[in-house]
């Protein structure tokens, strides 16, 4: 089945007002993502916006790109109790199904959040629903006043004050001398994880998040890995040898990827840049190169603990192959095969260009 794996920028601006903005990746015009059956949005919150308290049909990992000091809250599934979170650039952030969210601009500048989950659950393969509990669109305003009184033991003023004072939808910006909570430092050590502790060397670096290192993504049954690369740097062929689905956002600069599919076939040889998602389907390999500016990318893999294998690099399967196998599978000499394999094990994860 011929596949468009072509990157794409979101396309649908679901909401934009003073408080902030949402846009998503449209399923009809990005295919592959309900194929996947994944999603992406990408939440900007001016200073003092407010993404109201919502639910979504879908589990999640949000993804900080920009800002310093946003405050998310959360109210897990089975739990009666509020976690607030202090958010910053590179904290890692999953919101399994049935949370309850909110998101806070605490800072001066804009908070950009990138959001990737699968949809295997939504009203819509490849894109996320959202259900509000307050607000224009809110479910308690969808209830007459007549259950609303009942449900709440109010009165009907009291009733119309609880479904109607925020008139607001989605996003709203709030005046500065509204107190909003602080975050728990314990909750977010414990939730958050921040991917740019990590110094980048001349050529790279990758830090991957299994369930077996961040155990709160494993409640969102997915993983993650964030690679920054150097300039004109390799990140090696990898291949996904148990079913997950990767998903693929640049967060800085920009490169060249390639995607090879079923029976060696090159599916996808092209320019990628900043803001750009690409879909590597389940058994598909994928390397990346860097440009000039280098590349910085987050990646969501389906799976909590993938299983990855790297065709290049000291981890090479090339490598576990006994010699006499890797002979044969490459119609080489024993000599020539002693040769590239000191080459394969002698690579790091990320390579520098040969250029």
């Amino acid at each position: 089945m011929e596949m468009d794996l072509n990157p794409r920028t979101a396309d649908q601006m679901v909401f934009d007002g003073e408080g902030g903005s949402y846009c998503a990746w449209s399923s009809k015009e990005f295919p592959l993502l309900a194929q996947a059956k994944f999603g992406a949005g990408r939440l900007v919150l001016q200073p003092n916006g407010f993404a109201l308290p919502h639910y979504a049909d879908s589990s999640k990992v949000g993804y900080v790109l920009q800002g310093c000091d946003g405050v998310a809250g959360m109210v897990l599934p089975n739990t009666t109790k509020e976690v607030v979170l202090k958010l910053k650039k590179g904290d890692v952030l999953p919101v399994p199904l049935g949370a309850l969210s909110w998101w806070f601009n605490n800072g001066d500048s804009e908070l950009v959040i990138i959001f990737l989950g699968q949809t295997t659950k939504a009203y819509i393969p490849g894109e996320f629903t959202y259900t509000f509990l307050t607000g224009g669109i809110g479910i308690l305003g969808g209830f007459s006043i007549e259950f609303t009184t009942k449900a709440f033991d109010l009165n009907k003023d009291e009733a119309n004050e609880l479904v109607k004072s925020q008139s607001g939808v989605l996003i709203v910006k709030l005046d500065t001398k509204t107190t909003m909570p602080k975050p728990q430092p314990h909750k977010t050590k414990e939730l958050v994880y921040n991917v740019e502790a990590a110094e980048a060397d001349n050529s790279g670096i990758v830090t991957s998040l299994t369930k077996a290192k961040f155990a709160f993504i494993g409640e969102v049954g997915l993983a993650a890995n964030h690679i920054k690369l150097g300039a004109n740097a390799l990140s090696p062929p990898t291949y996904t040898t148990d079913s997950s689905v990767a998903v693929i956002y640049v967060v800085r600069g920009g490169g060249r990827i390639q995607i090879v599919g079923l029976m060696g076939k090159r599916v996808l040889d092209t320019e990628i840049k900043v803001g750009q998602l690409v879909v590597v389907p389940a058994f598909f390999a994928v390397a990346k190169i860097a440009g000039e500016e280098g590349m910085e990318c987050i990646s969501i893999i389906t799976s909590p603990e993938p299983v990855l294998e790297d065709l290049a690099g000291e981890g090479s399967v090339l490598a576990a192959l006994s010699p006499d196998v890797l002979q044969a599978s490459l119609n080489i000499s024993a000599v020539r095969e002693k040769h590239l394999l000191s080459k394969i094990r002698n690579n790091s994860i990320i390579l520098p260009s040969s250029d």
